[in-house]
């Protein structure tokens, strides 16, 4: 499969589709905040890239984009599939800006692709009209937008759940004390720093908990962005019984009120009904 280098220097000569998509070079090059996004898509294809290799490519591999906004990551990985793999792919994008959702119509109209569907609407409310989603996948959906994708990777089934999470913004107001680091999160700036290290923990333990294996990964070196953490949670195979015992011991020794449980039913550690949709 494709390296980093090789899917920006592909991405970087492919005039049809960036153009399409608005972002279009000034003198021959990217602009520099162009140039950031273009790196963070990239890297995020290369993760995918790397699952979808082992994934049966014989058949038609699903996608769901989660808060897809503009889509450029399912637009990017439809051309490399088609160009570069001739792998047959679908793509669902859910957002709820409905201007968005129509401009993402409009350009796979004009570029003929026929394997993309955008839906008005919250991520979790979405149900897959007449196929099974393989992949969800989220780029920066912003604060519990990345729990709705989680959320609904699990409730669905999803064989992978992929997403790099934007802003952070629920528990730093919650940790300000009554837990066993107080001596660190006194200090604002560490506070907020370390709320984002909790917040990726919990979301990861959560899939841990639901019978995924969970691995974080870094899409850009942190020099280019600060959001670059990829959790990419793999549905392991014959694994159906949950156990959130380590998720709701990190959540109590913090005394946090993390908002990913919300999207499920009232339930114990061990409930084997945990996480039905």
């Amino acid at each position: 499969m494709l390296s980093k280098a090789e899917i920006l220097n592909i991405l970087e000569r492919e005039e049809n589709v960036i153009n399409c998509l608005g972002l279009k070079k000034h003198k021959g090059q990217f602009k520099s905040e162009i140039k950031k996004k273009i790196n963070e898509i990239a890297g995020f294809c290369e993760q995918i890239l790397k699952i979808v290799k082992k994934l049966d490519r014989s058949k038609e591999i699903v996608f769901l984009e989660c808060s897809c906004g503009k889509s450029y990551l399912s637009f990017a990985l439809n051309y490399i599939f088609e160009k570069e793999f001739n792998i047959k792919a679908f793509f669902y994008g859910v957002d709820i800006n409905e201007e968005l959702v129509q401009r993402c119509e409009e350009i796979s109209s004009v570029l003929g692709y026929s394997n993309m569907v955008f839906k008005q609407g919250r991520t979790i409310d979405f149900i897959p009209p007449d196929k099974e989603v393989d992949v969800v996948i989220a780029l920066h959906a912003c604060n519990t937008a990345t729990d709705e994708a989680i959320a609904k990777g699990i409730k669905i089934s999803a064989k992978h759940i992929m997403v790099v999470p934007c802003c952070y913004g629920q528990l730093s107001s919650q940790i300000k004390d009554s837990h066993p680091l107080i001596s660190l999160t006194q200090f604002g700036l560490l506070r907020y720093k370390f709320a984002d290290i909790l917040t990726d923990a919990l979301r990861s333990q959560f899939l841990l908990g639901n019978g995924y294996y969970v691995d974080l990964l870094e899409i850009v070196s942190p020099k280019l962005t600060p959001k670059n953490i990829l959790i990419s949670a793999r549905k392991i195979k014959g694994k159906s019984k949950r156990n959130l015992e380590k998720y709701y011991e990190l959540n109590g020794m913090f005394n946090t009120d993390f908002g990913l449980q919300e999207f499920f039913h009232a339930r114990t550690p061990n409930d084997a009904l945990a996480c039905t949709g």
